[in-house]
């Protein structure tokens, strides 16, 4: 989450009219994240999320992820609801963005990890994935590896300012991993809805439970197992950069609880990892390199996943993240 656009209040009152929320008593932009303009917004009937789409998001994709919201909420999943105005449409126009209104998700996300929280995680990932088997819509992810080649082009003559070497590093390693991806799907591993950036801020507690999920606006339609080495990345690492095992076992072992993992799923889970932190460390390198100016947002440290890719380049099977 993030603030991009500013919203005059006038403009502001004219779009909630459209919707039978109240008025509004106040709206606050939220300063996390990198994606999208996201505002608390305080109205005469409680409390919301408003969004307006910029950057990354293709509007044709915008019915895609809020009819996902509501199906998985309708299937009992905790995350936001798309609010529909008096016209019956969640999606609209903003200040020139496509905007929606969400329901408002209590909790907090957890910033110091603990141990249980991944086991709670797995669980509510898996449930998302059951959950989401029967959404009928599809959206090919635009961030898996046909797409970082090109991405990494935008960034590459300037890559030396975050790291001597990076972009020699990071050629290195999309030819690798271009090479092997082809396997996965000759393996034809399970595919379904997967959020694809289930990181911590993304995942509220009410005190030591897990309350929800929320910023749905990378889901796609992609293999399962790529949305754990998602998490695999984003839960277990300590702030130093160190990979805790104990965290991942608790992980793999709540999400198994729910839906089992082929064998196929559990071997490529080395290559899921490198995947999914070079996807990131890509994304936050272009975002560090290319900041806006005056946007209400803090870019992230690409060099986080420059050290996590590398741990994954010298793990030799899914039994190095306590997977057996």
């Amino acid at each position: 989450m993030a603030v991009y656009t500013e919203v005059p209040d006038d403009d502001l009152a004219a779009f909630v009219a459209e919707y039978d929320i109240g008025r509004v008593l106040s709206c606050k932009g939220i300063a996390e994240g990198v994606e999208n303009s996201n505002y608390l917004l305080q109205t005469e009937n409680g409390n919301f999320i408003l969004t307006l789409y910029e950057r990354r998001v293709d509007e044709s994709d915008l019915p895609y992820f809020l009819g996902l919201m509501a199906h998985l909420a309708d299937k009992g999943l905790p995350c936001p609801t798309p609010t529909l105005g008096r016209d019956g449409r969640a999606l609209r126009r903003l200040c020139g963005r496509p905007a929606a209104i969400v329901t408002f998700l209590p909790g907090v996300w957890h910033r110091r990890v603990g141990s249980d929280d991944t086991g709670q995680l797995g669980t509510a990932l898996a449930d998302m994935h059951v959950k989401g088997m029967d959404f009928p819509l599809q959206r090919p992810n635009s961030l898996s590896v046909e797409s970082w080649r090109p991405l990494f082009a935008q960034s590459r003559e300037r890559a030396h300012e975050v790291l001597p070497d990076l972009a020699e590093e990071l050629e290195a390693e999309l030819d690798h991993l271009e090479a092997a991806w082809p396997t996965c799907a000759r393996l034809q591993l399970p595919t379904g809805n997967i959020h694809a950036d289930l990181f911590p801020d993304n995942v509220f507690f009410l005190g030591e439970r897990l309350s929800g999920l929320i910023d749905f606006y990378f889901a796609c339609t992609d293999f399962l197992c790529y949305d754990l080495g998602v998490c695999l990345n984003a839960w277990c690492f300590e702030p130093d950069t160190s990979f805790n095992i104990t965290k991942a076992r608790l992980m793999f072992a709540g999400y198994r609880g729910v839906r089992e993992l082929a064998r196929d799923e559990m071997e490529v889970m080395p290559l899921m990892a490198r995947g999914s932190a070079m996807r990131f460390l890509l994304t936050r390198l272009y975002d560090w390199l290319h900041r806006p100016e005056g946007a209400m947002v803090t870019p992230k440290d690409p060099l986080e996943y420059v050290r996590k890719l590398r741990f994954h380049q010298r793990v030799g099977s899914a039994a190095a993240y306590g997977l057996d």
